[in-house]
């Protein structure tokens, strides 16, 4: 009986120390980045607000991710961004952190270093998140995010020791598209 028992208790520990904590996966660290919500087009303005349409995708933007829990939120210091970021600000009680957009690699860096295990949600612009999807080690990238483009959602997994994950959807409404065809 003891030689039976043996066998047992050992694959028993074995058991035990392959998947207890030591063997649990390391932390995922959730990222999502979007472009802010359509702005005013009105020739001259430097910092334009967002349209109606821009209003209510920033409303979607904050439902779909209000309940990602995140834990913080960033955005550039402008007022679009800051408008697309206020109603998730407002669901979570996070208060957003400006972040110089022209530095991804030091927002990559810090987001992946202090936010370990966390999810994170940041804003950006058509010309600043495709560098700091790259700085995140994000990829295949689109070549672009055009003008009319407000759409795109997208989130980044990263793991210690693992390449990072991207998924890339859209959230809202089609971009409306101008068409430049006229007719005779």
């Amino acid at each position: 009986m003891k030689t039976t028992f043996l066998p047992l208790l050992f694959s028993l520990l074995l058991a035990l120390v392959t998947t207890g904590p030591a063997a649990a996966r390391p932390p995922r660290t959730t990222i999502y980045l979007v472009r802010h919500a359509e702005k005013d087009p009105t020739p001259g303005l430097t910092d334009p607000p967002l349209t109606p349409a821009g209003e209510a995708r920033a409303q979607l933007l904050a439902q779909r991710l209000a309940r990602r829990k995140p834990a913080a939120l960033f955005t550039t210091d402008t007022r679009r961004t800051r408008t697309t970021l206020a109603p998730l600000a407002q669901a979570t009680g996070l208060t957003p952190e400006v972040y110089n957009a022209k530095e991804p690699a030091a927002l990559a860096t810090r987001l992946s270093h202090d936010f370990g295990g966390k999810t994170v949600v940041v804003v950006g612009h058509s010309n600043t998140l495709l560098p700091l999807l790259a700085a995140l080690g994000a990829g295949p990238l689109p070549s672009e995010i055009r003008d009319e483009e407000y759409n795109y959602l997208f989130k980044v997994d990263l793991r210690p020791g693992k390449p990072a994950k991207l998924i890339m959807s859209r959230y809202g409404a089609a971009p409306h598209v101008v068409s430049t065809n006229k007719m005779r």
